[in-house]
């Protein structure tokens, strides 16, 4: 793959100016994950690198996230800190997002609800500053969001003043760094500086400690019977997650660059680039919106940005070991509230209560389940209950739209005969596709909206480009009251497709007659109702459309 070099300046500028801000954060996100900071560090350099080089979003810069760290933060304390397993599962992971893009899947992804993508989003917030208020207090975090919860009445009782101060220090550094100096010194990086050089001159404070350099070591996967469903889920879980980040961050960075990405190219660059981190002994990875924003501001506009912030952070891994061990915990504990804080859709939660009160509530479940339960479990209910609402209106609306239609007539002709037969003859228009949801009170609407005594019921599919299952069954009640009740039934305007579903449906085309529109229909109605020597109502032959 040639590299564009049409902005090669500005992308080594940009890229150069991401690798510095990422630096900080894959510490940080890689001890909170539990498999320490290098973890993080490779993490961003292969998914960095990869996702970039592979990927379908130019000026994308990707590495560990807020939401994946939360996922493995939840294996890590699930599988008791077993590596290998862990690492197998980001490979896992890695290859599902190559398979999603590789199906195309990439455009289906992107339809989960705002509702339940804010929900899960500001439970995700939420608990990685609730995983750090325990080293933030001076203690050790124990696994998961209860477990933190549970030990925190114990470290208020015992709180270490020094290391609070330090990460608040730390918290505030970050908020008040003045925007001129950040082109230079990003807030994270002054933070990370500042803090690790206060606690090493004046603070005794429980620090990362001796961590390794280097080159990382290949990892290969492992499975195992007794934890091989705990992998396989984690891994599902991430890849989706993974990839509904990365779309979203995608759309950020088309908003910035006036371009369109690729969503399925940029599936199959990040399952690459999680593969590869996954081998190499890092942490899952997506697209960071943050760094993107940053890389864009700084000049970055195309791959190669996002592979020179990978090379900047391979060769900080190459010598950083020694200084990386007297960074104190309470520091990155700062850094990873302010990665919550940002996470939390504040622009949402401000003006929730302007918005649809439904919108509201299923946002709040998903929230709470995201935090107390598990995020497939919140995602997959909000997406469900989404759905079924969605649903339930479009339902709602295709049934009052399906309406007795004498006063809606265009014709002259049309409404003269529906006047002479106002009693006799009853006419249904539908309007839209006509889907499983309205199917059940189709048969009930008709039911009840016909005059007493009508004769001949049309159903006008003019409008309506297509129909399920649900929907052609639905038709198929309606053929069969008629015909028990002594009735006659037109169908009139169908298309190509709506014929063969209900054709298909019911060996052949239920009902009495077809027509081209409704016109037509009504003509033969009319012409059914004429007495034949006191004969009963007879139907028309059935016409095929356009004789």
């Amino acid at each position: 793959m040639k590299p564009d070099l049409s902005n090669l300046r500005g992308d080594i500028t940009g890229g150069v100016t991401a690798g510095v801000v990422a630096l900080p954060l894959a510490l940080a996100l890689g001890v909170a994950s539990g498999l320490g900071p290098m973890a993080g560090l490779y993490g961003a350099i292969a998914v960095g690198f990869f996702a970039a080089l592979f990927g379908g979003t130019g000026a994308q810069i990707s590495g560990p996230t807020g939401p994946m760290v939360v996922v493995l933060a939840g294996l890590f304390a699930s599988l008791s800190g077993d590596a290998a397993l862990i690492f197998t599962a980001v490979m896992l992971a890695g290859l599902l997002q190559v398979a999603f893009g590789l199906l195309g899947l990439g455009h289906y992804i992107r339809l989960v609800p705002y509702p339940v993508i804010s929900g899960f989003m500001t439970g995700i917030g939420a608990i990685i500053i609730i995983l750090q208020l325990n080293p933030l207090l001076g203690h050790d975090a124990p696994g998961g969001t209860l477990g933190a919860l549970g030990n925190l009445p114990a470290a208020l009782a015992d709180i270490h003043p020094a290391n609070l101060l330090l990460g608040l220090g730390t918290l505030a550094l970050v908020y008040s760094w003045p925007a001129r100096f950040g082109r230079y010194l990003p807030a994270p990086l002054a933070a990370l500086i500042g803090g690790t050089l206060v606690a090493y001159f004046a603070l005794d404070v429980p620090l990362l400690g001796a961590i390794p350099s280097g080159l990382p070591e290949l990892q290969l996967p492992v499975f195992s019977g007794d934890t091989l469903w705990l992998v396989l889920e984690a891994g599902l879980v991430l890849a989706v997650l993974g990839s509904l980040d990365s779309l979203l961050t995608s759309l950020v960075a088309d908003n910035m660059t006036r371009e369109r990405h690729h969503s399925n190219r940029e599936l199959i660059g990040q399952g690459i680039g999680n593969t590869a981190a996954g081998l190499l002994g890092g942490i899952a990875g997506a697209g960071a919106t943050m760094r993107t924003v940053v890389n864009i501001r700084s000049g970055g506009s195309t791959r190669l940005s996002g592979m020179i912030h990978a090379l900047v952070l391979l060769a900080v891994a190459l010598g950083l070991g020694p200084l990386a061990a007297n960074i104190p915990l309470a520091v990155l504990a700062g850094i990873l509230v302010k990665v919550g804080l940002d996470i939390i859709d504040w622009n949402y939660l401000k003006r929730a209560h302007q918005g649809p009160r439904w919108d509201l509530v299923l946002m709040a479940l998903v929230l709470v389940l995201t935090i107390f339960v598990d995020l497939i479990t919140a995602v997959a209910v909000g997406v469900v209950l989404a759905a079924l609402t969605f649903v339930k209106r479009v339902a709602s609306l295709q049934i009052e739209r399906l309406r007795n239609l004498p006063e809606h007539m265009d014709s002259p002709e049309e409404r003269a005969i529906l006047e002479r037969h106002r009693d006799s003859i009853a006419v249904f228009g539908f309007s839209g596709p006509l889907s499983f949801g309205a199917a059940a009170d189709l048969g009930h609407h008709v039911r009840e909206h016909s005059e007493a005594g009508s004769r001949v019921l049309i159903l006008d599919f003019s409008a309506v480009p297509y129909l399920d299952l649900s929907a052609a069954l639905a038709v198929e009640t309606v053929a069969t009251n008629a015909r028990d009740s002594g009735q006659l039934l037109y169908l009139a305007g169908m298309n190509g497709e709506v014929r063969g579903v209900l054709a298909g449906m019911n060996r052949g085309l239920p009902g009495d007659g077809e027509f081209v529109d409704q016109s037509e229909a009504l003509h033969a109605g009319e012409l059914a109702l004429i007495p034949r020597n006191d004969a009963p109502l007879h139907s028309i032959p059935r016409r095929a459309v356009g004789e």
